[in-house]
């Protein structure tokens, strides 16, 4: 990727482009008054060379000028790497050329041209909007009738709308009066688009755009009647004027001044901005763009940042301790402007800025005295402070009645703690941005595991109850195994599980494995003799209490020990003692060290080429440059506390993940549900893991090893992969997951031995639900959960709408009002619309309709290639506790490290009766559960 600063006096030739290589361009036939459709051509650069040539030709001059103009051009646009170009700043760039190949007099004759004939189209535009009839209230001016008209001229740009502007008018000056404002009028206008969106596959990025207009014109020194032409000057202006003035008001890094900003400012592409659809930009502005506040007591706030100038001031800020920083910045810039990847929400809030914390998760472990638990609330609160997502190991912590030393008195157990901990997260949310957010964790022989079980329940006593707080428990195998035995009769079905005092037990906190194991059963030996306290609970019970708090609260969130403990590649510095907020991450934590994860993700729809096939080496590109920026985070991050600073520092774990996984699917007609989908995840996880290993590997051969390399998995010649092996030993069951390898493992084994690795962990599935939305893909990992949906956030409600679904209804002429109501009345799903065909229904189906096993198949074969874990939901379209049941236990078969929520699918409009057989079902399932066999209840 070139990064030279090309300026218009450099003479080099080119050689001259195809369209296909070059940007398209915007035409300058969208008059204000005028109905015609915006024009988007393809590049012609011999109009170009024949323009000047006949500028030159006009004036005496002889010489063939044009080919060298052209070639100029042609060099410039290929550097910058715009979406698309304006004729009129293509036009100045002739006018560049012609002053730097020193032909001043062709450039006063082509200048002349150009004002001559902006005459004629000023007066031909005034001569159309005389002769237009309008369908349009008449209470609307004609000023604001011309001002949206001039919107939508940008709106429609390169879009095939099924709507004609004046149909768009209409839809957009509904309930906008004279007696509104400026600013109410706007928002009327805005509200309006947002509701359009169900309209047409394309309708959410029109939204996008007409909102975009009203942004730029608070952001740059522009406003819609300067026209689209001038949007690329105003974007240089605005972020030449924008890093000076955010370093004086202390909002931005003083080395932000540092870089050639105009270097930077000619690399932004305004037009990049078109890929935005409505909730994407919407969220963009209301939580990303730094702002500053025109009236602090109670007061406005006047966005700094254009979307664009904001993409580059994440690439400075993550540039700043590179030798070629305006190079790399340019490189990370163009990452997120062609929406290749995405960084995590608190490294787009925070970089380049004077507190830049860009982490994304941080995981705590406490220890069991006064002194440390209070010492994890401190670090709570600066973690949660800046934006960080918490996940605390409490298993340390005494349970209740355990007998207190220093005092002579009797513990209350570890709830209490818990209840303060979600206070905090309340309290002290994110930046002011988002709500804090908080996973604890217990493992499930803490003897106050029953009651961690009802934090999240609506009743009981409040004292006692964490609403705002997630949940998860950390299962060791053996209980698994237990449950296991007892599914397939060979262990009885009241075979019992022992809870114990933590204080009493405290090796097992660090124990996995065979060692565990071992010094489980020897606890309850001594507990059976009277020696320690222990007290026994029925494996099933306890199965079917952490089933029924799930049916009833969500949580908690299931996660294995021993898969995640094995497997790690740092088993030789320290222990994993919980995993974090979403599930992902799996890091050693003590008291002594925070684990701390940076996240990024890429966009694997965006690698889907025209050919309808994954283009891996532009993949190869971007992971090569994600696993640099995260490797940056670590030495750029500010960090609350320094628990957290020596953690990152010596291991620097970061955590690249995927989105739109479901787009790609569909950009590849693979239904989800389907070998073929499984075999995908399995080839395509195998490349990124072995491409993030191998620069992972890169970077430490230009920067050196992270500091604790030596022992670790890595340096033992130890993948992935292998560690599979290594827990089918400890459990004495193999993982039911192929061991299929397609690339060369044995030479990215000897390259990692020989340079070592730059970072203890390289691969970690994130939710992103956030900047999938900014993205405008499909989340991580997900099916799509429905077709036609409303979808709630802190920007409010939006209608989502599956695009590629409505782009092939229209094909089939079966996108019409009537679709729309089906869509409506199913509920998102097109299973029982008999209009669909049977091919769209195979391919469409939602997370719902899809069998459990589908998505932990692939999550199994994905989970092989990565050293961290991944965030997956389970999606049940029953209110069935048996079939739940049996999806965690075939989860941990196939050994999955991690799940996250348990969706079940709310069914609307069933009579009472129905719903009630539907409670009774699930309660005779629980018991099912419990019994080992058929509810004890109908027997």
């Amino acid at each position: 990727m070139a990064t030279e600063n090309l300026s218009p006096i450099s003479t080099s030739p080119a050689p001259h482009s195809t369209a296909e290589d070059m940007p398209r361009v915007i035409r300058r036939d969208m008059p204000g008054a005028s109905s015609k459709k915006p024009r988007i051509v393809p590049w012609m650069g011999h109009k170009i060379a024949n323009a000047v040539q006949a500028a030159a030709t006009a004036v005496g001059v002889k010489e063939n000028i044009g080919d060298t103009v052209r070639a100029l051009i042609e060099r410039r646009v290929q550097a910058e790497r715009p979406s698309f170009v304006h004729i009129e700043q293509i036009q100045d760039w002739v006018e560049d050329a012609l002053i730097a190949i020193q032909q001043p007099r062709v450039a006063l004759a082509y200048a002349k041209y150009r004002a001559r004939r902006a005459a004629e189209r000023e007066m031909a535009m005034q001569r159309d909007a005389s002769a237009t009839a309008w369908s349009i209230p008449s209470a609307v001016s004609r000023e604001v009738v011309d001002d949206l008209r001039a919107r939508l001229s940008f709106a429609l740009l390169d879009v095939e709308s099924a709507i004609s502007i004046d149909q768009w008018l209409a839809i957009l000056l509904r309930s906008v009066s004279p007696e509104l404002s400026p600013t109410d009028r706007q928002k009327t206008i805005i509200l309006n688009a947002k509701s359009a969106v169900d309209l047409e596959p394309d309708a959410r990025f029109i939204a996008a755009r007409v909102y975009l207009t009203y942004i730029y014109e608070e952001t740059l020194p522009w406003h819609i009647a300067d026209g689209i032409g001038a949007l690329k000057e105003a974007h240089r202006r605005a972020f030449l004027e924008y890093i000076p003035h955010g370093i004086r008001i202390g909002r931005l890094d003083p080395r932000m001044g540092e870089f050639d900003l105009a270097r930077l400012a000619d690399a932004i592409d305004p037009f990049a901005d078109l890929r935005f659809d409505y909730l994407g930009i919407q969220t963009l502005y209301d939580r990303y763009l730094i702002h500053e506040w025109s009236d602090r007591v109670g007061g406005t706030r006047r966005r700094m940042e254009s979307p664009q100038i904001f993409w580059m001031r994440v690439a400075m800020g993550l540039s700043l301790n590179e030798r070629d920083r305006e190079g790399w910045a340019i490189r990370f810039y163009d990452l997120y402007k062609t929406r290749r990847a995405c960084s995590s929400t608190p490294t787009l809030f925070n970089a380049g800025t004077v507190r830049p914390q860009l982490s994304s998760c941080y995981l705590l472990f406490c220890g069991d005295s006064m002194e440390e638990i209070t010492e994890t609330w401190r670090r709570f609160s600066m973690l949660s402070k800046w934006a960080g997502g918490l996940g605390c190991a409490w298993t340390a912590v005494r349970g209740s009645g355990s007998y207190i030393h220093g005092t002579n008195g009797e513990s209350s157990g570890v709830i209490p703690f818990l209840k303060v901990s979600n206070d905090i997260a309340l309290a002290v949310n994110q930046g002011g941005k988002r709500p804090g957010a908080l996973c604890s964790y217990l493992e499930l022989w803490h003897n106050d595991i029953e009651e961690f079980l009802d934090l999240r329940k609506e009743t009981g006593d409040e004292r006692r109850r964490t609403h705002n707080m997630n949940t998860a428990i950390w299962i060791p195998d053996l209980f698994m195994k237990r449950l296991q035995a007892i599914a397939d009769q060979r262990l009885d079905k009241d075979a019992t599980w022992t809870l114990f005092r933590s204080n009493e037990v405290a090796d097992l906190v660090d124990l996995y494995g065979p060692a565990f194991e071992q010094r489980y059963e020897y606890y309850e030996k001594e507990a059976e003799a009277g020696r320690i306290y222990g007290r026994k609970i029925r494996v099933l019970a306890l199965w079917k209490k952490i089933i029924e708090a799930l049916f009833e609260t969500g949580h908690p969130w299931m996660t294995w020990k021993d898969a995640c403990n094995i497997r790690s590649p740092q088993d030789h510095v320290g222990v994993i003692h919980s995993s974090n907020l979403c599930t992902e991450i799996t890091l050693n934590t003590s008291t002594d060290e925070v684990a701390v994860c940076n996240l990024a993700s890429i966009n694997l729809a965006a690698h889907v080429g025209h050919d309808g096939t994954i283009d891996f080496g532009r993949m190869r590109e971007t992971i090569y440059l994600v696993m640099r920026m995260l490797d940056n985070v670590i030495d750029l991050n500010y960090y609350p506390v320094d628990a957290a600073a020596k953690s990152n520092l010596r291991h620097r774990p970061v955590g690249l993940g995927l989105m739109g996984l479901q787009d790609a699917l569909y950009a590849l007609r693979i239904p989800f549900d389907s070998r073929e989908c499984v075999e995908f995840n399995d080839r395509i996880m195998e490349f990124i893991a072995y491409t993030a290993y191998e620069a992972s590997s890169d970077l430490a051969a230009e920067r050196g090893p992270y500091e604790t390399f030596r022992g670790s998995k890595w340096e033992r010649g130890l993948m992935p992969l292998d560690t599979l092996r290594m827990l089918d030993e400890a459990r004495g069951i193999p993982v039911e997951v192929n061991r299929e390898a397609r690339m060369d493992w044995d030479t990215l084994r000897e390259k990692i031995k020989r340079q070592g690795m730059r970072n203890s962990n390289c691969i970690a599935i994130a939710p992103t639900a956030t900047i999938s939305n900014i993205m405008g893909t499909t989340p991580c990992i997900e099916p799509t959960y429905k077709h036609l949906h409303t979808k709630s956030n802190l920007s409010g409600e939006f209608v989502r709408t599956n695009d590629a679904l409505l782009r092939d209804l229209a094909k089939r002429g079966l996108w019409d009002e009537e679709m729309r109501s089906d869509l409506r009345y199913f509920d998102g799903s097109v299973r029982d619309i008999a209009r669909v065909p049977d091919d769209l229904k195979r391919l469409y189906k939602t997370a719902f309709e899809i069998e459990p096993t589908w998505i932990l198949q692939a999550a199994a074969v994905r989970q092989k290639w990565i050293d961290q874990s991944q965030s997956i939901n389970i999606f049940l379209g029953d209110n069935d506790a048996r079939l739940a049941s049996q999806v965690y236990r075939e989860a941990w078969r196939r050994g999955l490290k991690t799940t996250y929520y348990l969706r079940i699918l709310n069914r609307s409009g069933i009579d009472s009766s129905l719903r009630d057989r539907a409670i009774e079902a699930r309660a005779c399932a629980l018991n099912a559960l419990a019994s080992g066999g058929t509810c004890e209840a109908c027997q």
